[in-house]
């Protein structure tokens, strides 16, 4: 069984989230991540629609590792999830998480956007995701 790594308090971390499809191209789903800007390693995510929940999820978690700092790209949903002073967004503030973006959709061709690969269901997709992240 793969577990979520444990986090350490104190760190600096990037939050973004991603979109792909399971099924169809009209049912979109959204990958939420968090990774440790020092080591570079995902100690988060959640699957779900693109609003606070899914996000919520993931910040939460954050804030309960008394983070440093979060830093996030320019979305609305996150000013008021994140305490404005651990919140940084600036311009090359999420250079590593977006790197990651990058790699996931080269790697695991179901997260591709033109691909004849894809997810049927969220379970597998969720599954896919912790193998490839914690394992």
């Amino acid at each position: 069984m793969v577990k979520k790594p444990i986090i350490s308090r104190g760190k600096t971390y990037e939050v973004d989230e991603m979109i792909t499809h399971i099924g169809r191209k009209d049912r979109k789903i959204c990958i939420v991540y968090a990774i440790d800007r020092k080591s570079r390693s995902v100690v988060d995510f959640n699957v779900g629609r693109r609003n606070k929940t899914t996000l919520r999820m993931v910040v939460n978690t954050l804030l309960l590792s008394e983070s440093k700092e979060i830093r996030t790209d320019r979305l609305n949903l996150y000013l008021g999830l994140i305490p404005e002073e651990i919140h940084l967004v600036k311009r090359r503030g999420t250079n590593y998480i977006e790197r990651k973006n990058l790699t996931l959709r080269t790697q695991l061709k179901r997260l591709n956007r033109r691909s004849i690969a894809y997810t049927r269901s969220l379970a597998v997709l969720v599954a896919i995701l912790k193998i490839y992240f914690w394992y």
